[in-house]
Parts: C-alpha cells; sequence; structure tokens
C-alpha cells in the first residue's frame, strides 16, 4: 500500500490564498499554488480528511503521474509506464472522467480519454495476466488536464463536486455554490463572536456556511467519498478517524448572532429546510424583509452577501435602483464592515462609493467581483 500521495485541490479562481490556508491548517505541506489549483503532500488519513474538513475545494485528486507529450504515441507510452496496478484492482471499473487541455498539441478531450484508458488496458493485461476485464468492481474515475504539453493524471477521490454538502436539498435562482460561498466567508474578519447578516439570504448559502464554520462543522462529515471503497489505497480506518475527529470538534453550543433577509417568502421556507439539514437551524434567524428596511442599533457587524446583478437583460433596467438602496442602507449601519460578490460593473457607482478592496472571482463562468468595505475593528474587550 502506498504511503505518501500528492493531492490536488482545485477551487475557484481566485480562491487559492484561501484553500492554501486551510489545508496548512490542517497539517499538510503545501507543494506548489497555481490558478486555480493547490497541489500538497500528505497520507492515506490525507485523502479522509482532505475531503472531509476542506471547505472551499471542488474536489480532492490522488495525483497519478505527470509528464510531457506532444504526439498520442507520447501519451501512450507514457501512461502504460505507470504502475496502474499500485492504483486499480483486477475487477476495478476505471476510465477518464473528464479530461481538458490548454495551449498544448493534443487537444480533443475524446481522443485523450481513449488513449489513456487504451494504454492502462494495456499496462493491466500483462500485469493481471487476463485477456479482459469485468470491471464490476469498485469505481476508479480519472481525471486529466494538459497544460502546455505537460499532461497530469488523477485519480479523483471525491466523486460528486465537494460544494454538494448534501444540505442544499432547495436553490433559489443563481445561488452561490457552498465552496465559494464558504471562501468568501474565510476572506474577511468575521469570527463567531461578531453580527453577520446576509440581506439577500437566497436559499441561506452564506448564513449556513457561516454557521458551519462558526460551530467547527466538518462540511463533508455527512456525505460519501468514491475513495471510501478504495480500500487498496486508503484503508476504512483512516475514514473512521477523520469522521470521529469532525464530530470531537463541533462546538454545538456556541452563541452566535447570523441573520439572513430575503423579500420571497417561498425561498426562506428553502433557506430554513436547508439550515435544518445542515444541523445549523438554531444557530440562523430567517427573515423575511427588504434591503430598504435593514437597520441595526449594533455597531462593528458583517454584510457578506450575493444581491442579484441583472444577469438576464429584462433584470438590468432595475440594478441601479437596487445597488442605490443597498448603499443607503448600508451607510445606515454604524460602523460595519460590508463584502459584496456582484457581476454588476456600475455597483460601487450606486452604492456611492469605492470599495476598500476588490477582488476579481470566477463564479463559474461569470466574471464577479467581491467588493470589500471594511469598518473599524471593535476595541479590545
Amino acid at each position: 500500500m502506498l504511503e505518501k500521495f500528492t493531492l490536488i485541490a482545485p477551487c475557484h479562481f481566485g480562491m487559492e490564498a484561501v484553500l492554501k490556508r486551510e489545508i496548512t491548517d490542517l497539517g499538510y505541506t503545501i507543494v506548489n499554488v497555481e490558478d486555480g489549483k493547490v497541489t500538497f503532500e500528505g497520507d492515506k488519513d490525507a485523502v479522509a480528511k482532505a475531503n472531509i474538513f476542506l471547505r472551499t475545494t471542488e474536489r480532492v485528486l490522488l495525483k497519478v503521474a505527470s509528464f510531457k507529450a506532444t504526439t498520442y504515441d507520447e501519451l501512450f507510452e507514457a501512461t502504460k509506464e505507470i504502475p496502474w496496478e499500485e492504483y486499480i484492482p483486477m475487477d476495478g471499473k476505471f476510465w477518464v472522467k473528464k479530461a481538458s487541455s490548454i495551449k498544448s498539441a493534443l487537444f480533443s478531450p475524446s481522443d485523450i480519454q481513449s488513449i489513456i484508458k487504451k494504454a492502462m488496458v494495456e499496462r493491466l493485461k500483462n500485469k493481471y495476466n487476463v485477456g479482459w476485464f469485468s470491471e464490476a468492481g469498485n469505481e476508479y474515475p480519472l481525471r486529466v488536464s494538459i497544460m502546455k504539453d505537460e499532461v497530469t493524471i488523477a485519480l479523483d477521490t471525491s466523486g460528486e463536486s465537494l460544494h454538494k454538502r448534501g444540505y442544499r436539498k432547495m436553490t433559489a435562482k443563481a445561488p452561490l455554490t457552498e465552496t465559494l460561498a464558504a471562501a468568501l466567508i474565510m476572506l474577511t474578519p468575521w469570527k463567531k463572536d461578531r453580527i453577520l447578516i446576509d440581506p439577500f439570504c437566497g436559499s441561506g448559502t452564506i448564513p449556513i456556511e457561516a454557521a458551519m464554520i462558526g460551530m467547527n462543522m466538518a462540511p463533508g462529515m455527512n456525505r460519501e467519498f468514491t475513495a471510501e471503497k478504495w480500500t487498496n489505497i486508503v484503508d476504512k480506518k483512516s475514514w473512521y478517524r477523520a469522521v470521529t475527529e469532525a464530530e470531537d470538534l463541533i462546538l454545538p453550543d456556541v452563541k452566535m448572532d447570523i441573520s439572513g433577509f430575503d423579500i420571497d417568502p417561498e425561498v426562506l421556507k428553502a433557506a430554513k429546510a436547508n439550515a435544518a439539514d445542515a444541523g445549523v437551524l438554531d444557530k440562523i434567524h430567517f427573515e423575511k424583509r427588504d434591503v430598504k428596511d435593514l437597520r441595526s442599533d449594533k455597531s462593528y457587524g458583517f454584510i457578506i452577501t450575493n444581491p442579484p446583478y441583472g444577469e438576464r437583460l429584462e433584470e438590468k433596467a432595475a440594478m441601479p435602483e437596487l445597488y442605490t438602496t443597498i448603499g443607503k442602507s448600508f451607510n445606515g449601519l454604524d460602523k460595519w464592515s460590508y463584502y459584496i460578490i456582484s457581476g454588476y460593473e456600475d455597483a460601487q457607482k450606486y452604492i456611492g462609493r469605492q470599495a476598500d478592496k476588490n477582488r476579481k472571482i470566477y463564479n463559474g463562468m461569470l466574471k464577479t467581483y467581491f467588493y470589500q468595505y471594511m469598518g473599524p475593528k471593535p476595541p479590545r474587550k
């Protein structure tokens, strides 16, 4: 059984620093940080812990090999050299789930997928002395990326994307993924003893992720992962240990002041159902409220929110008025900090002031900005 692994954690572009910090906090060594991914080293336990504990990665990939290839022959031969028998048992079901290529001589995903599969079959036929494979056993999906002719082949340990925590059965339109919501919260100085309001909470993703962070609840505790069945690579004990550790770390009695507001009662119903499924309903106050009615007599609070940005043309016309209202409401809050993710280019103009910082983030294929208006720090207690 292999003892040391190189693991690759992809993330939203612009969120690499947050993910790097998460991985370092788990105690693993960072090998490389690139656009949209962080590579690190770990043992068998790291496969389980990364899947269960990391909030901001989309999946955890176990790197098998990387090499240069500019022809399909080179791709075939190099793939055939990989000791696949160390990863895939005789009855394993294996295929290239996804291939991507950027600035490379080999650019057809379907050709890349079939050639890699063919090379693996050749190798394993010789090693296992068989003429064909039943592939009736556990699944070993692969992901391949080719960047400037450098091929990286990895096993996908997660299966379904890690943003699927298992709690969000119902969504509003234009929702943030759970991983992006967590990353946005972690980009701010918000801590569980500070007030947090999301005035456009939709199906509740930002308040729910904040409550989970505040309770120290691992995001992957209540779901399954493909690699749980790979007992030839990661033994069951690693998963049990990670889940037990996650359960021990939860702070069930922590007091928090988190609110989610929205004008749509149906959406709020969904938010409450999602929060209940996540186990954090008692930590969040949901209420039907318009952003123009945003008030608080408390100071030093946080707003973290994802307001509409008029992706549809018919909604575009309503944006100036909406963002003017947002600006006015925020001005009425004393010493608060506001963090707004929006794809609306004129957001700052209508809010009425320039953000202290703004960061470009790709939400799927949508280019958005994370506008950060920093309020003063509260006095030391």
